[in-house]
């Protein structure tokens, strides 16, 4: 999963919010480090990951690409899920998209600590709409390059947004069968927390 589904699924509170997205950035050990609330967003993101990294579907989609492209499969699915996500937006969600994005963008915008390099990326993300523009299947190829300058090996995404646009149609299959399964998850996980403190 990756931005768009992470924050659509880790809950709608501001701390829940930055946890969700703080999960990509924050490494390592958490007790002490965060406020109790963004902590356990950070928490589920990473669960959010571990349920997905293992699940049997996600092992049958990463299994549709080439050979050598399957160790950068789960980057590719990670993207390509939020095109999926933007795009079929009202299926999964009882906001609009434009109302979701707009309030994720004022909560970045109204927190003064964010980690370092989403401090840096934040305004960026929001002029550029990045998570209201996974609509676009085009913008799939546009964040994969970023992710490739990223890389110790570039070459890893070359070429995957051919194999996308081949494999597009499954893919969207694998993504409408497994979302609900992962949004089920984060449910649960988001109703067991609330029980806890309530």
């Amino acid at each position: 999963m990756n931005y768009l589904a992470h924050l659509h699924l880790g809950g709608q509170r501001p701390a829940q919010l930055l946890g969700s997205l703080y999960g990509d950035f924050v490494k390592g050990l958490l007790p002490g480090r965060f406020p109790p609330d963004i902590e356990a967003a950070i928490r589920l993101h990473r669960r959010i990951d571990a349920f997905t990294d293992s699940h049997p579907l996600i092992k049958r989609a990463a299994g549709r690409f080439p050979a050598e492209r399957r160790r950068y499969a789960g980057i590719v699915l990670d993207v390509f899920f939020d095109h999926c996500l933007a795009r079929d937006w009202h299926l999964y969600a009882d906001v609009p998209l434009e109302a979701f994005t707009d309030n994720v963008y004022k909560v970045l915008a109204d927190e003064p600590e964010l980690p370092e390099r989403l401090a840096y990326i934040a305004p960026r993300m929001a002029a550029q709409d990045w998570l209201g523009s996974y609509r676009e299947f085009e913008v799939v190829g546009d964040a994969l390059a970023g992710i490739a300058r990223r890389l110790s090996r570039p070459e890893g995404l070359a070429g995957a947004m051919h194999e996308l646009r081949g494999l597009y149609q499954p893919l969207s299959e694998d993504f409408s069968e497994f979302y609900p399964q992962v949004q089920a998850l984060a449910q649960a996980a988001l109703a067991a927390g609330r029980d806890s403190t309530g």
